[in-house]
């Protein structure tokens, strides 16, 4: 509710004095400056009116477009995108990984993250096509079609964008020489091998050897990255990792590392990140099941749920947090890690399915080391 200032009134009626009165001239000097006052004092008159009659602060909320954000689409993307196990423990159907000790597969994470980034680029292609036919064979059809294909268009946007932006801004420097004509000198001999700096141009951009180099490598190792992880959390429970950590770190006690700590941080988080997932599936299923006309909500107020959302999100997650932290105080856990034994084990594991393992493993360190000799 608004005052409106100035607000037109309607002037009383002068009082006329009869002739008589206007006779003498002090009446008639009283008579014009009465008429005068009247005419010349300000009336205010302060009224309600509606937000809508007024041009005020929110006003301009009605040029936004509405539903800029596709809201009701992005929910749904991420009600659908977390539908499926991601780093999560796969049980069945049980296969070939499943049986391979776990110390065996940590020592693959390590060689797939620093291996092919030393590597030629064959062979890092290669062992993009060898996880993505390994996670076909491995994980169950809905789980490997999600995550490849995500995986796959975030290393193919990263692939385009350093492949195009490496060398696509032009040389500040010329040389200096003068041409062949002016010092007749013969030109340099053409490469015999057919080799080009310059690959492909787009108009003002250019793929050349150094943004090809860079670009495969960012996306090849990202996908390995991640997709090793994936193969990784989705046939090895969380235990099993922890006593594959605990096995290599454990000569680093004598150095002071607080490894018991190390082991229970990497439990905890295991399976936290189950939690996270769920709550974030859990509420935008919320959100979407309300059935909000988007179309209806202006600007700000679709930013506010967003805002809601995630605020939802760290509210439960802390609640998890702390459910957590009461069921460890409850069963005696003090903060000592010393002081409480934690029973790992490294599971079923059969001797083919190790051997195999490491004969691979074997074969990639020859392939990626021998050709610099």
């Amino acid at each position: 509710m608004y005052p409106a200032l100035l607000v037109s009134h309607p002037r009383p009626p002068a009082t006329v004095p009869s002739l008589r009165s206007l006779h003498s001239s002090r009446n008639y000097t009283q008579f014009l400056l009465h008429r005068r006052s009247v005419a010349l004092k300000p009336r205010i008159k302060c009224a309600a009116i509606s937000n809508d009659e007024i041009g005020g602060s929110k006003s301009w909320e009605k040029w936004l477009p509405r539903n800029l954000f596709g809201a009701e689409k992005v929910f749904g993307a991420i009600s659908g995108a977390t539908s499926s196990p991601i780093a999560q423990y796969i049980s069945s159907p049980t296969t070939f990984l499943h049986s391979v000790d776990p110390r065996i597969k940590m020592a693959w994470l390590l060689a797939f993250v620093v291996l092919p980034a030393k590597s030629d680029m064959m062979v890092r292609v290669g062992v993009v096509v060898y996880l993505a036919l390994l996670s076909v064979w491995v994980q169950p059809t809905e789980v490997w079609k999600d995550q490849l294909g995500r995986v796959t268009l975030l290393c193919g946007i990263l692939f385009v964008l350093l492949g195009l932006s490496t060398d696509s801004a032009p040389s500040l420097l010329r040389s200096r020489s003068p041409p062949s004509s002016v010092t007749g000198l013969p030109n340099l001999a053409a490469s015999f091998e057919g080799y080009k700096y310059v690959i492909m141009k787009f108009g003002p951009l250019q793929l050349t050897s150094k943004g090809l180099s860079a670009a495969t490598t960012a996306a090849c190792l990202t996908f390995t990255i991640f997709q090793s992880a994936s193969l990784c959390l989705t046939t090895t429970t969380s235990e099993q990792l922890a006593f594959a950590l605990q096995w290599f770190i454990l000569p680093l006690k004598n150095c002071g590392v607080p490894v018991a700590e190390v082991i229970l941080t990497l439990l905890l988080s295991l399976r936290f990140i189950n939690l996270v997932f769920d709550e974030v599936r859990n509420v935008a299923l919320g959100i979407v099941s309300r059935r909000i006309q988007w179309e209806q909500l202006t600007t700000l107020e679709t930013v506010d749920v967003f805002f809601t959302y995630i605020r939802r999100i760290f509210k439960n997650v802390y609640s998890h947090a702390e459910q957590i932290s009461q069921a460890m105080i409850v069963r005696g856990f003090r903060g000592d890690c010393n002081s409480y034994r934690i029973f790992l084990s490294a599971g079923s594991s059969t001797n083919i399915a190790n051997i195999v393992s490491c004969s691979c493993l074997i074969g990639l360190l020859c392939a990626t080391t021998l050709p610099r000799f």
